[in-house]
């Protein structure tokens, strides 16, 4: 094994060389790609104040659980600032926003009539300001000039960084790649991330893009660049892999398997692609009886090593509906994890749990039975979006519905429906839609070259 200075070198070298490479082949994005990369990269990972610490600077971290990090705080809030900034110069309208994207705008703003209720107002208020980074950085991906490019470009960037420096902290700074739990002892990886499910939840989203991306690749025509292109995505895939095998995060492998699947069923010639919707519904159907009937969900943990109980969380489902909050309204938005309420879980495991561990759960704990109908009504208004997308631009439409299905599976068993939640930050990626208008590259009197000069947008509504 090298020397965890060597290792650590050549690492760096590796992402300079894969940067460089895409730089030099210039593709079709402006250099505003580079705020949702910074805020992908952040959400993947950890905050600013951790990453801070961990290069030796002094810097202080969370005050406390509800108040977070001050620096961490500003540092979002100066990304999202920036990309609203970027958003104003493609004059970007808001009324076109919530025409495309009603029950997204429907849950934010819901989300913030909460605060009125909410035990800690002003704390629900900070963490509300957060979810808007979500959406504003999705529109910069969107109103790019060519949005799939772009969205491609995202993510293998984000994957230069995360994958290699994942392994890199697993295998040579575990103490900053790895963590004891208290109650058993045992190594849990982590990688870059904050955790193990989140190390898987950042595993899912890269895995699944490099599977569609090989799909995308293998078609293309045979050059070198095809050769070269698809021996890196087997070397991410390959890496992944690994990745995923020490994390230990059933839920994301299983949500992947079954992403990927349907990327490659919506394929398949024999498939009427109108008939799509039917073919969701019917297998939507088949997993809920065969649940009822023989209860696979306890078989196919047990074969996973997790016990029947889903690794104890059916316990702690049942044990959460039994607090008392309101039924209608909830707690408020992402306020039910502080004050008194922790104390009704102790004994339940052998430690506090901070999550319901089901993101259909925690919307309803939150923002009670309403903001529950508002998630459905959005997730069906999405993907009523992504079946169309399918007739426009197939390749990108079975993307967007093949995440969008592991999005959902995921938050059965994990709640990824929160701030700061790299599967969250996809899910809006996906689903909200901002119309391609009039777009055109702007003219300049320098004879400069294809840089992001030369790419400033102009963008007006037809």
């Amino acid at each position: 094994m090298l020397p965890p200075r060597v290792a650590l070198l050549l690492t760096l070298a590796f992402i300079v060389f894969l940067f460089r490479r895409d730089l030099r082949e210039k593709p079709n994005v402006s250099g505003a790609l580079w705020l949702p990369l910074i805020w992908m990269l952040l959400i993947c990972s950890r905050s600013v104040s951790a990453w801070l610490n961990i290069f030796g600077l002094p810097v202080t971290g969370a005050v406390s659980v509800e108040e977070g990090s001050p620096l961490d705080a500003c540092f979002y809030l100066g990304l999202a600032t920036a990309g609203f900034y970027v958003l104003t110069k493609r004059k970007v309208h808001l009324s076109e926003i919530i025409r495309n994207n009603r029950w997204i705008i429907a849950l934010v703003l819901y989300s913030f009539i909460s605060i009125a209720w909410s035990d800690f107002p002003f704390i629900t208020f900070k963490r509300w300001i957060k979810i808007l980074g979500d959406p504003i950085m999705a529109l910069i991906v969107l109103t790019e000039p060519d949005p799939e490019e772009a969205l491609t470009q995202l993510v293998k960037r984000c994957a230069y960084v995360v994958v290699p420096v994942s392994i890199l902290f697993i295998k040579y700074y575990p103490e900053w790649g790895a963590y004891y739990e208290p109650w058993s002892g045992g190594r849990m990886n982590k990688g870059i991330a904050g955790g193990k499910n989140s190390l898987g939840a950042d595993c899912l989203i890269l895995g699944f893009f490099f599977c569609w991306y090989w799909l995308q690749t293998w078609r293309s025509e045979r050059n070198i660049r095809r050769r070269n292109e698809l021996i890196l995505i087997a070397g991410f895939l390959l890496m992944i892999a690994w990745l995923f095998r020490k994390a230990h995060s059933a839920t994301a492998v299983i949500s992947l398997l079954v992403g990927v699947m349907i990327v490659v069923f919506v394929g398949l010639r024999s498939i009427n692609k109108r008939y799509i919707g039917t073919y969701m519904l019917a297998g939507v159907v088949f997993i809920a009886v065969a649940e009822l009937v023989f209860g696979i969900s306890g078989q196919l943990s047990e074969a996973l090593g997790r016990g029947s109980g889903l690794s104890g969380r059916t316990v702690l489902w049942s044990r959460l509906l039994e607090v008392d909050t309101r039924p209608f309204f909830g707690t408020g938005f992402e306020s039910f994890w502080l004050g008194d309420r922790l104390q009704q879980l102790e004994g339940v495991f052998f430690f506090i749990p901070n999550e319901a561990h089901n993101g259909y759960l925690e919307i309803y704990l939150t923002l009670g039975l309403i903001g529950l109908f508002i998630l459905i009504g959005m997730l069906i208004a999405g993907y009523g979006r992504i079946r169309r997308g399918l007739f426009q631009n197939f390749e990108w439409g079975r993307y967007r519905l093949g995440l969008f299905a592991a999005v959902i599976l995921y938050n059965w068993t994990e709640a990824a429906f929160k701030a700061y939640h790299p599967l969250f930050f996809a899910f809006y990626l996906i689903a909200m839609e901002y119309p391609r208008t009039h777009l055109a590259t702007a003219q300049t009197s320098l004879g400069v070259s294809r840089s992001e000069e030369s790419r400033d947008l102009a963008y007006a509504e037809a």
